[in-house]
């Protein structure tokens, strides 16, 4: 029976994977001694799957399984020195500073409508000549 049941399950599985995957190729399956080995061609990780009472049933191996829960505590531990103030928060800038950055403004627009004259004097000066 329980012969039946793994068949019947190996034989649907690739089915059942078509119907809810949009892409079929994706996942690999290959049997090792009393369970699977589920290969994700995307992503390259792989689980191991055992039949649990006529289920498959799959879990992370143990090395990705390892190297997952030190990538989440290398993140909770970063969202931690974060929200602990490792981003500085500033208020808004002194009025020193906000004189200094209109200064630079006013420069930067005095010479720009300079070369902007520059341009429209040497455009009366040199007319283009007439094409229509």
């Amino acid at each position: 029976m329980k012969v039946l049941v793994l068949t019947l399950g190996v034989t649907l599985l690739p089915l059942a994977a078509a119907a809810v995957e949009p892409d079929a190729g994706r996942f690999q399956l290959e049997k090792s001694g009393d369970h699977f080995v589920r290969l994700d061609r995307q992503t390259g990780a792989m689980s191991i799957c055992q039949d649990k009472d006529g289920a498959l049933v799959c879990r992370m191996a143990a090395d990705e399984r390892a190297a997952y829960e030190d990538e989440l505590d290398r993140l909770a531990k970063r969202v931690t020195a974060l929200e602990q103030g490792g981003v500085i928060q500033r208020a808004l800038p002194s009025d020193a500073e906000v004189d200094r950055s209109i200064s630079i403004m006013e420069r930067m627009m005095k010479s720009f409508m300079g070369m902007v004259k520059e341009f429209q004097a040497e455009e009366n000066t040199n007319p283009l000549p007439q094409k229509t």
